[in-house]
């Protein structure tokens, strides 16, 4: 089809929309409300916000850009005077009844509500009147909802209940009443809610973000009387420099480690340690399973987003994830008893911190299942946006830190460890195990790249000695519902499955920093995971020698009794509200 769009000719395909050829040829047009994330399925335009509104020739009122299809021959102008004031004023209304707090919002420089009034040179609002209130939300340990701030541009609606299909919010009451919140504006914690955090992640301005536990780590880092040892998950090391204008999947593991000394933590592990420990422990609960004959397939359990996910939704299913803590509390169970018994250090005088890409981490680690001797595993869990927060706090320039190592205790990883942090990794990374716990053999070729990519849901059949091993792989809860709907028609379908909540794994958390819907930033983090492990010395959990050291000094026999009593836990069936 041939159409005219600011006076430039363009053909095009049918379906396509006005907003949709305008970013093809780097014509920009304001919307607050329209997102579209094309590796994960995700697309919202309910056309609610009325920022993108444009001028088409032969019609008396406006159009949406984001929700207008292209006709043959139609005739688009995108900044008419008409059009461009109508945006502003309906900028103006939605300000209007937004809380003026800017300042201090945690999404300041980051709110899209913010920058579309910077651009379109709003210096005051005309507009004055009552402004709509309703409580802050506090009561979820990983998401802090204030529903003032909230500007029904409904992407947390369509993310929550067509991509994850956890179904906690929808649209509630009607006009000035409107709100997006759980039914009946119950708490979120009284909710099926699984704290993935997606909503947050795609929310335009301060109305759902994660909770923040910088001031509680930064408290505990003054007390001399504490011991802090901080963690860094996978997916931070090729993210967390797009906070200071790096590129996407830069990788910054060694600025990381001399930043969080330089904010005063006393050690630095490296979470891709007790990735390897959890694969140690999930390779050899698989051989177990197979060579006894036992439940299958089994689930990986690293992602608590996912767990809370089938203990809502299919509790009928809880005998077949694997019993393994997650990486995170792993090393906070081993920092707990094994660090403390090396050092000498009371384990009560020990502060454990969790850098993690991820909203349901905070969650996780106040799971009543996850401590010992009365001690929690984990004590705070910060995001990658938090920590960036911590090192402008500190006034750290981030860009010309020196590199430096982790700790040597529990900082030597492989490989294996680092792809936990991208969708298909933990099933690779415990198939290079696996494959040789079951065989006895070496194996030469460690890449699997049948399991890697960014399809939501994907399937590959791996070959281990002489049995034929069918992987299921899914990222986003909407596809491991029906990744888990197979299952319950067929439990022999499938003989390892790996889930994360996530788009791209922890790549994609609703902690990491915020990709404004670009989806391609997701795919660069991924790339530079891949990047590391291919450089790694040791590509294998189970050839990494600080590994083989913790089991021979404390843990014991791989899968034996100590081993299930600190790095294994149970699992809880949850109503569904």
């Amino acid at each position: 089809m041939k159409c005219y769009i600011n006076g430039i000719e363009r053909e095009v395909k049918p379906k396509t929309t006005i907003l949709d050829l305008a970013r093809e040829i780097g014509i920009e047009i304001p919307t607050l409300c329209h997102m579209k994330l094309d590796n994960f399925c995700y697309e919202n335009k309910p056309s609610s916000c009325r920022l993108c509104m444009v001028e088409v020739e032969g019609r008396k009122t406006l159009c949406t850009a984001c929700s207008e299809e292209i006709t043959e021959g139609m005739v688009i102008k995108t900044n008419t005077p008409r059009a461009v004031e109508a945006r502003k004023t309906n900028l103006e209304l939605l300000l209007s009844n937004h809380p003026k707090d800017c300042l201090v919002c945690p999404k300041n420089l980051e709110c899209e509500l913010q920058e579309l009034a910077n651009r379109l040179g709003i210096r005051m609002v005309e507009y004055p009147g009552e402004r709509m209130t309703h409580r802050i939300d506090k009561s979820s340990a990983s998401l802090l909802r204030t529903p003032e701030k909230c500007v029904m541009c409904r992407r947390c609606e369509t993310m929550c209940n067509e991509v994850q299909t956890v179904g906690t919010l929808s649209a509630l009451n009607r006009g000035f009443d409107a709100i997006v919140a759980p039914a009946f504006q119950m708490k979120l914690n009284e909710s099926s809610c699984t704290f993935c955090g997606q909503c947050a992640a795609v929310c335009p301005t301060g109305a759902i973000v994660e909770v923040d536990e910088t001031h509680e780590v930064l408290k505990a880092i003054r007390d001399e009387n504490k011991h802090v040892v901080v963690q860094i998950a996978p997916a931070i090391r090729v993210a967390i420099g797009e906070l200071f204008n790096k590129a996407p999947g830069s990788i910054t593991t060694g600025k990381l480690v001399t930043a969080l000394r330089d904010i005063g933590f006393d050690t630095v592990f490296d979470t891709d340690f007790s990735a390897d420990l959890t694969i140690m422990e999930e390779a050899s609960e698989l051989v177990d399973r197979v060579v006894n004959n036992k439940t299958m397939p089994i689930l990986t359990s690293c992602c608590p987003a996912w767990v809370r996910f089938i203990e809502t939704n299919f509790p009928n299913l809880l005998d077949i994830p694997s019993s393994c803590k997650s990486p995170q509390i792993m090393m906070g169970a081993m920092v707990k008893t094994y660090y403390a018994k090396q050092t000498g250090i009371n384990p009560a005088n020990i502060v454990t911190v969790s850098v993690m890409p991820c909203t349901a981490k905070k969650a996780e680690a106040r799971r009543s299942e996850l401590s010992n001797d009365g001690f929690r595993d984990v004590d705070y869990v910060i995001s990658t946006r938090e920590l960036g927060q911590m090192i402008r706090y500190y006034g750290i320039d981030f860009d010309n830190l020196e590199e430096s190592e982790f700790d040597n205790l529990m900082g030597e990883s492989t490989g294996a460890g680092t792809i936990f942090g991208t969708t298909g990794g933990v099933i690779e990374a415990a198939v290079r195990t696996a494959y040789e716990l079951l065989t006895g053999k070496e194996l030469e070729n460690v890449d699997f790249k049948e399991l890697r990519g960014l399809k939501g849901i994907r399937s590959a059949t791996i070959k281990l000695g002489n049995r034929d091993f069918t992987i299921g792989i899914a990222h986003g809860l909407g596809n491991a519902r029906k990744l888990l709907e197979e299952v319950e028609e067929d439990q022999n379908k499938y003989d390892a499955i790996e889930i994360m909540a996530c788009p791209g794994g922890c790549i994609g958390g609703a902690g990491q920093p915020y990709h404004h819907g670009n989806s391609e930033i997701i795919k660069r983090r991924q790339e530079a995971l891949y990047e590391i492990d291919k450089n790694k010395p040791i590509r294998k959990s189970h050839e990494n020698p600080m590994i083989q050291k913790i089991y021979k000094d404390f843990l014991g026999e791989v899968y034996g009794a100590k081993a299930h009593e600190l790095l294994h836990t149970t699992y809880t069936p949850r109503e569904k509200i």
